[in-house]
């Protein structure tokens, strides 16, 4: 008898479960949820996602629409894939969307989300992005670095100079000199002077963008399996960080002496000097530890070295497939510069074709095809959609940068295009955010920007540019790797020769 109201209590226990799960099964059937594939059991859509996700996704808002519902393990994710959606989701609900999922990546490589790419939204990566925009890259600070940039470009002309006739990798050569640039600009001196660190250095900000650019990590979708590292990223994303962690140590504590050595006649120099500073002001809403400055730096260096080296080779890539566009490139550098003399950031405005070469490259090969992940902070209403809390949103630029609805012969590329035209690079002109837009917007872009304009523009001017012998036109690869950065799958290799006269190539 006493075993009654212990069956009595398990069956209005099991009872309440059950109805518990069938109301929960009711309010998501309630739910209007965008179209999209259905899910498998445990991997969801994650069968669809191939090597080159923006290519895959890209194929489901064809099927599905501009805005696609996926289920990615047991992680819910929208996708938008037109300019209405993307301004619903970066302008309307810009603030809604202004956070960060917490992948292994920015758990891994980034100090535990201390940096600003991977930070959620909320008081220190408020406190970040103002540091960001007042301090770090205000107009006064890249303006008084102008003399670094002008500095290390001749040094790369040189050096090119120096290369002539004979076939090289471009991205060895851009990436040193961007790598040179800012770590002039942010650690105060180069920490790279050999070829053998300045590659390392290369290869461990190749693996960063890599990683972080991961869509498809299973432990990030089903949780369970996290332990596993089944595809061996984890172990990876560790072992990046200790190397990383390892050079941030060292330019810290040099900091740290410089400042002690000069007392209080100090003044900051870079923007490490700043950055500490800044650690120490009492004012701060949140403090900023250690460990966010070292996340802080990498970020700065990674972002100003990976991203204008990455777009200035598809830029040059683009030229060598189309010959007669070089040609106009050319005509337009000799009749505005001169012969005399090299391109300078102040010349820009002046050199509409080359700025359109730029925005075009930027349209064809986006460094960011999908902006970082986004995460939705509440229930949501989108176009008509439900988007609950904590469903991971991706924005498809490739998608709407490839649109035949919003650019004539989407697939060819054509810089004439940009000529008279105000589409925007900055932000506000949703068709073509090559820095993303909104809260989250690359806070570097202007310095980014600057190098790839006059890097472009000089290579041009200074060097005639061929593919090396026995490589014909059509068969130069434009394939592509996917990360966080978007870089050629085949490094491009030419053959170039000087067009100046010989001294403006001496430092």
């Amino acid at each position: 008898m006493e075993a009654i109201p212990w069956a009595i209590s398990l069956a209005t226990i099991l009872a309440s479960i059950l109805l518990l799960k069938t109301l929960l099964r009711s309010h998501r059937r309630r739910l209007n949820l965008p179209p999209g594939p259905k899910p498998w059991p445990i991997i969801g859509n994650l069968n669809l996602i191939g090597a080159l996700p923006h290519r895959s996704i890209h194929a489901l808002a064809q099927k599905y629409g501009p805005i696609v519902q996926l289920r990615l393990g047991s992680v819910p994710v929208v996708v938008g894939s037109s300019v209405d959606m993307v301004k619903l989701f970066l302008k309307t609900h810009d603030l809604n969307f202004a956070s960060r999922p917490k992948l292994a990546a920015g758990k891994y490589t980034t100090y535990n989300y201390s940096d600003i790419t991977w930070s959620p939204y909320g008081p220190y990566w408020r406190q970040a992005r103002k540091m960001c925009l007042m301090e770090l890259f205000s107009a006064k600070r890249l303006d008084s670095c102008e003399y670094i940039r002008v500095e290390e470009m001749r040094l790369l002309l040189r050096n090119l100079y120096q290369a002539s006739g004979r076939t090289i990798t471009l991205k060895d050569y851009l990436s040193t000199v961007s790598l040179d640039v800012i770590s002039r600009m942010v650690l105060g001196r180069k920490y790279f002077d050999d070829l053998e660190s300045a590659e390392e250095f290369r290869k461990m900000t190749e693996e960063w963008f890599l990683l972080n650019g991961v869509v498809v990590n299973i432990g990030d979708y089903i949780p369970w399996l996290d332990f596993l590292d089944l595809q061996g990223y984890i172990k990876r994303m560790k072992e990046l960080s200790k190397k990383f962690d390892i050079f941030l140590e060292h330019v810290l504590d040099e900091h740290k002496e410089k400042r002690l050595r000069e007392g209080e006649g100090f003044v900051a120099k870079d923007m490490v000097d700043v950055l500490l500073q800044q650690a120490e002001d009492p004012s701060l809403e949140v403090k900023i530890e250690r460990h966010g400055v070292k996340a802080f730096t990498q970020d700065l260096l990674v972002g100003g070295t990976e991203s204008s080296a990455v777009t200035v080779e598809w830029a040059i890539s683009e030229l060598l497939k189309h010959p007669e566009l070089l040609e106009k490139a050319t005509e337009e550098l000799d009749r505005v510069i001169g012969r005399d003399r090299w391109v300078e950031e102040k010349d820009m405005l002046k050199l509409p074709y080359i700025e359109a070469i730029m925005k075009e490259t930027m349209r064809m090969h986006p460094v960011a095809p999908l902006l970082t992940q986004r995460l939705a902070r509440e229930d949501c209403t989108v176009a008509g959609y439900d988007i609950p809390a904590g469903t991971r949103v991706l924005v498809n630029m490739w998608t709407i940068q490839r649109d035949p609805a919003i650019w004539d012969g989407p697939d060819e590329f054509r810089p004439e295009r940009f000529i008279g035209s105000s589409v925007d690079i900055k932000g506000q002109d949703f068709k073509l955010l090559p820095f993303g837009s909104g809260r989250r917007m690359c806070p570097g872009y202007a310095l980014g920007l600057k190098v790839i304009q006059v890097s472009l523009a000089n290579l041009l001017h200074g060097f005639a540019w061929k593919l090396p012998d026995g490589v014909k036109v059509e068969e130069l690869s434009m394939e592509e790797i996917f990360g966080l950065s978007t870089p050629r799958k085949v490094p491009l290799e030419a053959v170039i020769q000087p067009k100046l006269p010989a001294h403006l190539y001496v430092v």
